[in-house]
């Protein structure tokens, strides 16, 4: 397909390349300051309940009664299909997984005939710390893991 030696200048651009990965790390970390990580309810804790509805889920106001309810901040997307709905709700000193299920199924029965629970699923805070925990010293152990080879397969000062 090429004729003749292919030869590219490397060396030549590794400024320009230097640059933009710079500039990258740093529109990276600028943000995660200031949007900041959106762990899942497996990692903050909550109660993950999902609905289905007889027709098509309207997201909007389903948030707008949940939000009527006591749940501004429950998040609100489709599961599956344009029936099914999947609500996560954050943890609360005050209420029960089970409070809180029972709560949201009689705002959205007020609302919708016909809403049928499928599941409800609770994850304390403590598992969720576990698992950040946890997940945190995985990576910490696959960074040395990658340091140690690079370390024995290359030169020792590449893998620092």
């Amino acid at each position: 397909m090429l004729s003749g030696a292919t030869t590219i200048d490397f060396m030549g651009k590794r400024k320009l390349a230097m640059a933009l990965s710079t500039l990258l790390i740093l529109a990276s970390l600028a943000s995660l300051a200031l949007r900041g990580l959106a762990f899942g309810i497996d990692f903050t804790g909550g109660t993950l309940i999902e609905v289905a509805y007889p027709q098509a889920a309207d997201l909007a106001q389903i948030r707008q009664v949940l939000g009527d309810a006591g749940y501004p901040d429950a998040q609100v997307q489709h599961f599956g299909n344009a029936r099914e709905v999947l609500i996560r709700v954050a943890p609360r000193a005050s209420e029960a997984s089970a409070q809180i299920s029972e709560h949201i199924l009689e705002a959205l029965r007020g609302n919708t005939a016909g809403v049928e629970m499928r599941r409800v699923e609770f994850v304390g805070p403590q598992v969720g710390e576990e698992l950040t925990e946890q997940g945190g010293l995985a990576m910490l152990y696959a960074l040395i893991g990658i340091l140690i080879y690079v370390a024995l397969r290359f030169e020792y000062r590449f893998s620092l």
